[in-house]
């Protein structure tokens, strides 16, 4: 929409060589940060794009005319660069080993190699009239250009809406960029720009993923240590810190296996996400989580983090007889000579799955400190909240304890492992 209005408004003055180093710089800048940051999608991105403008460039030369090798090679891009687009939204990201570059190299080769033949041919029975015959600088693309564009980004919408992801969103807008300069071929300065926004949207996706997985984690969604480590520098005084600790993680863990836990993780990120207060949570590593309450002290945020304990409670985590961990950790998984211990362990394991599996509840233990005007230092505060997460579990878990106080509550059990 921006580069719209630059265009129509008469404010982008740029001559058609800058625009041309604009719009290669945005391709070989792109490719560099693609390489750099293994994403084989957004590079076979730059490179689809790349080849149609390269294509309507050299067999075009402002002649895209119905029957004209331009009009041939305009053609072929209105239907290769969506179908591409839509294979690499649905590609595997694998990064740039051989045995994944390899066969989508090949098979853009072959398009190429394709179009170029299709595109002489068309060269060669055409009149020198039909030739010199200049299109207006607004092509009129074949009847199904639109509806496979159209396809093409409902699909990435469709995606991007399920998936949430960069990448599917910039191959959404990159297709829309480059469907107008297509559409705007016969201006060449207009067609250039639209081209280099669509290169820059890719570029600029990487940028914006690598920033995603640097600062949020990529599990629970929660802003992650890195995000943590910066919001503290913006504190001011007053602020509180709430350390969040799941009991018994590692129980869940040995005994249910590890996509079990990652539920576990992603339930009581789904809770933390909630907490009211004013506070914001961030996963700092393994099943320890941090809660910042900027301007506030811990006489505000305490009833706040009991009602997040007692959500985090109440939630039921309700397990499969399936998902249980069917074979015990250690070397017994491989003693096969061990034939009565082999018997035993099947008749538990059917005892298992016969008996139906009761919703266990999670539960957290939770420390929490406050600034003072003389001491003000985070990690000393952190600390603090440390210390009063261990006394927190020291004193039976599943409560919140503070660090100027200690609080006196009768342990509450949770049902099944908590």
């Amino acid at each position: 929409m921006g580069v719209a209005v630059l265009i129509y408004s008469g404010l982008l003055t740029l001559a058609l060589p800058a625009l041309s180093f604009l719009y290669y710089s945005a391709l070989i800048g792109g490719m560099l940060l693609a390489w750099r940051f293994h994403s084989s999608r957004i590079f076979f991105a730059l490179v689809v794009l790349f080849l149609a403008q390269e294509a309507v460039a050299v067999f075009g030369g402002g002649h895209v005319s119905p029957g004209t090798s331009g009009g041939t090679a305009l053609q072929a891009a209105v239907v290769l660069v969506p179908l591409n687009f839509v294979l690499i939204a649905l590609m595997q990201e694998r990064g740039f080993t051989v045995s994944s570059v390899a066969p989508v190299g090949l098979f853009l080769f072959v398009q190429s190699v394709i179009v170029a033949v299709l595109c002489r041919a068309a060269e060669g029975s055409v009149s020198p009239g039909a030739r010199a015959h200049h299109i207006a600088t607004v092509v009129v693309l074949p009847g199904y250009a639109l509806l496979v564009f159209a396809a093409a980004a409902t699909f990435l919408l469709a995606r991007f809406l399920i998936t949430r992801k960069t990448v599917d969103s910039a191959l959404l807008w990159s297709l829309s960029a480059f469907f107008l300069a297509l559409r705007f071929t016969g201006a060449t300065r207009v067609s250039t720009v639209y081209s280099a926004t669509a290169a820059c949207i890719l570029a600029i996706s990487i940028i914006e993923n690598s920033y995603l997985l640097a600062y949020h984690d990529e599990l629970t969604t929660l802003p992650s240590r890195r995000a943590f480590n910066d919001a503290l520098l913006r504190l001011q005084v007053p602020y509180s810190i709430a350390v969040v600790d799941i009991d018994h993680f590692k129980r869940f863990n040995d005994t249910y296996g590890h996509d079990i836990g990652d539920q576990v993780l992603r339930l009581v990120a789904a809770s933390l996400s909630r907490v009211t207060g004013g506070g914001q949570a961030y996963r700092c590593g393994g099943e320890e989580f941090n809660i910042l309450f900027p301007g506030k002290t811990t006489s505000e945020v305490v009833d706040h983090l009991e009602q997040l304990r007692k959500a985090i409670e109440s939630s039921e985590f309700r397990m499969r007889a399936g998902d249980r961990r069917q074979v015990p950790r250690g070397p017994d998984r491989r003693n096969e000579r061990a034939r009565g211990r082999a018997r035993k362990g099947q008749a538990i394991r059917e005892l298992a799955q016969d008996k139906p599996s009761a919703p266990l509840s999670v539960t957290v233990s939770i420390g929490v400190a406050t600034s003072a005007k003389e001491e003000s230092d985070p990690e000393r505060l952190l600390q603090a909240a440390d210390k009063a997460l261990y006394r927190a579990k020291a004193n039976g878990r599943n409560r919140v304890e503070t660090a100027s106080s200690p609080r006196r509550r009768t342990r509450i059990k949770a049902a099944g492992i908590a």
